[in-house]
């Protein structure tokens, strides 16, 4: 299913009752990944197939692509999004990528 979490596209996802949330654009062609479908783990591209772990965001093939993974609570009926978790996350790893975190 596609959402907007704060102007971000995002795609949520069930798997086995457990909610996940995904960038909505697939690395490919841009396909909107919250039109495609779950299998196993997996949400699936709608448009070429190409299959992303609802965790990891790391893409069955090819071998190291990889979509945006981004935090997910459920609070009553309100399903929450932290868009934000992965600008904090990027930043964390360029951080310890330079020694700054050091």
């Amino acid at each position: 299913m596609e959402a907007d979490a704060a102007g971000v596209a995002v795609c949520l996802a069930n798997v086995r009752g457990q909610l996940g949330a995904l960038a909505n654009r697939c690395p490919h062609r841009g396909g909107p990944l919250g039109q495609g479908w779950v299998e196993g783990e997996s949400v699936v591209c709608p448009w070429h197939s190409w299959t992303f772990n609802l965790k990891t965001g790391v893409a069955e093939f090819p071998v190291h692509e990889r979509v945006v993974v981004y935090p997910v609570k459920v609070e009553g009926e309100d399903v929450l999004v932290d868009v934000e978790a992965a600008v904090r996350n990027q930043a964390g790893n360029l951080g310890a990528a330079s020694g700054e975190n050091s």
